[in-house]
């Protein structure tokens, strides 16, 4: 589960100004679904360097790691840690594998409910499925240059894991650019998506679990 939470690495709501900074929120929702419901089915691959910042309130410092990160329709991901370790991650339909320096783990989420919810929103987040998940209440709010969907979880099993999860969305591609992670702890996860490549090729092998 340890692994799982890292990866994912993915309350009360307070005041707009205070939470979402240079964001206000969205009233009429249709249009923007439209459009990146648009975006989001025309988007078969992506590749992209990634930068994960893990805060916990235990330690003064955050953690930051980077990567590269690949997406293929329908349910395949892989997210490969470089610096300041490396760690490796893919998901294929419902099975997941995990490599670090010491071991490997091969699981399938169809065993265990609650990493099978897992698995569904980081694949979720990745290609905006999120936004109409029954998992999460969703609102809206627009910036200068993104979006953001802001997703509180409904039930019990995904509210231990999260407070809140939001989703910034570039208004040039209609593409995820960052996802932010919050715990019922104070905790959080933010995921950068940088240097980002749609609709290029991408083998199947990358995904492969063995």
């Amino acid at each position: 589960m340890r692994s799982v939470l890292f990866v994912c690495m993915m309350m009360t709501v307070f005041a707009v100004k205070a939470q979402h900074a240079g964001y206000r929120p969205v009233s009429e929702t249709s249009d923007f679904k439209s459009r990146f419901s648009t975006a989001s089915q025309k988007t078969n691959t992506i590749k992209s360097d990634f930068v994960q910042e893990k805060n916990l309130s235990l330690l003064a410092e955050k953690i930051t790691s980077k990567g590269k990160f690949w997406f293929k329709k329908e349910n395949l991901v892989r997210m490969e840690y470089t610096q300041p370790f490396r760690y490796l991650m893919v998901i294929n339909g419902t099975d997941v594998y995990i490599k670090d320096s010491q071991k490997e783990n091969k699981i399938s989420a169809k065993s265990n409910k609650l990493f099978q919810q897992i698995n569904k929103v980081v694949v979720d987040c990745v290609n905006g499925n999120a936004l109409d998940s029954r998992d999460f209440t969703t609102k809206i709010f627009e910036g200068a240059n993104a979006f953001l969907a802001e997703l509180t979880p409904v039930n019990r099993q995904m509210k231990s894991l999260f407070r809140n999860i939001d989703i910034y969305i570039d208004k040039k591609e209609f593409a995820v650019s960052k996802i932010e992670m919050h715990e019922p702890s104070g905790d959080n996860t933010v995921i950068t998506f940088t240097n980002r490549e749609l609709n290029t090729n991408l083998a199947d092998a990358l995904f492969a679990i063995r």
